[in-house]
């Protein structure tokens, strides 16, 4: 059975893929950080901004792979269309395995991750978004998509540009000095054209 938090229809709003119709599948769990408040000033993630812990959100609960597959595709709106199911968390690959995977590829859907890169990722994936932290042991080094959330205290972006990923990403963090790190990244950005700026558009036109 997978711990599920939420699941629901949206568009992918950073990275890459920001406009696309997405279905997102949020994992319970993760690595870095027990989800719990108090536990953010020990935690390896303290400027996480999502809610993973438990599963009492929209659509959640306890799933075998099967009816977790259904649900996913019960949201998916156009038949026509190859489901877009982005797997994310917390952290997904503590329980996204090669089951599901499968499972996933039976109903002919696109699966997406979105991990923090400290678990290796199962075969089969057809986009892999990592976004490393500062303090983990990153053992993903091959994908589609690298996003780090800048700054991060003793973030050398030059250790990651060797990677083997098609993309490469900042996104300024999201805290009382927003502003200030839009424009840093900016001008990173500009300096190093290797890297593009990703913002978090849904948060900043209130999609869910």
């Amino acid at each position: 059975m997978y711990s599920i938090k939420e699941i629901y229809y949206t568009l992918q709003g950073e990275g890459y893929h920001t406009g696309r119709p997405a279905v997102f599948c949020r994992f319970s769990g993760c690595n870095l950080w027990s989800g719990i408040e108090k536990d953010r000033t020990t935690a390896v993630c303290r400027f996480c901004d999502t809610d993973f812990w438990g599963t009492d959100g929209q659509h959640g609960g306890k799933y075998s792979a099967q009816a977790l597959v259904q649900k996913c595709l019960s949201l998916w709106p156009d038949e026509a269309v190859l489901p877009f199911i982005v797997c994310t968390g917390g952290e997904p690959l503590l329980q996204l395995d090669d089951r599901l995977v499968r499972a996933f590829h039976e109903a002919h859907c696109y699966i997406a991750i979105e991990t923090n890169g400290t678990i290796q990722v199962p075969e089969g994936i057809d986009w892999v978004c990592m976004s490393p932290k500062i303090g983990s042991e990153v053992v993903v080094r091959i994908g589609h998509e690298l996003k780090i959330v800048y700054p991060q205290a003793d973030l050398d972006l030059g250790a990651y540009e060797s990677m083997d990923f098609e993309y490469f990403f900042l996104q300024p963090l999201d805290d009382e000095r927003q502003k200030i790190h839009i424009d840093s990244c900016i001008q990173i950005c500009k300096a190093n054209p290797k890297w593009r700026l990703s913002l978090q558009t849904h948060k900043l036109l209130d999609i869910p």
